[in-house]
This record gives structure tokens, C-alpha cells and sequence, in this order.
């Protein structure tokens, strides 16, 4: 089963980011490494959100992903949503 988690940031995303980045990234990192995250990435124009897409049957691991990231812990995302998704083709 695969969960989209959508971010949405805040407007002064790009500059209050770089503090945080890395530990953000190494957290992405470190799910995808245990097959949690199957890809992830930021929009690029206009830099407003981000896509994560997660491949696993229990959507508290998404939600504690959430909880954990830094990103969202420090105010950058302004909202967030988990979304079932059914694969059609691909996966």
C-alpha cells in the first residue's frame, strides 16, 4: 500500500530552511533506507510544498514521520495530509 504525505511551506520556506535541512534530509534518508520512503522531493517552481510517498501498509509510520520532522516541527510547513493512494500503474 502506498500514502502521499503533501507539505505545503510557509512563505519564508527557502530562507528559514538551511538550519534544519540536514536533519530533515538525514530523516527522509534514514526511512527510505528502511523501505518506508519509496521517493520524496520538493516542488521546484514556485518552491511552495513537497511530495512524499510512502510504501507501507500502516500509516502511523507516515505519521510519525510527520511528528518527527523537523520541517514541520519548527514552523516551515504550514499544512500537511497523508492521502491513501492506489497505484494503477507503476510500483
Amino acid at each position: 500500500m502506498y500514502f502521499v504525505l503533501f507539505y505545503t511551506y510557509r512563505d519564508d520556506y527557502l530562507q528559514r530552511r538551511e538550519p534544519l535541512r540536514q536533519a530533515h534530509l538525514e530523516l527522509a534518508s534514514a526511512a527510505h533506507q528502511r523501505g518506508d520512503i519509496f521517493m520524496a522531493g520538493a516542488f521546484v517552481e514556485p518552491p511552495f510544498g513537497a511530495v512524499l510517498i510512502f510504501k507501507t501498509d500502516d500509516v502511523s509510520k507516515v505519521e510519525r514521520f510527520v511528528e518527527q520532522d523537523p520541517y514541520v516541527k519548527n514552523g516551515l510547513v504550514a499544512d500537511w495530509q497523508i492521502r491513501p493512494w492506489s497505484v494503477a500503474i507503476g510500483g
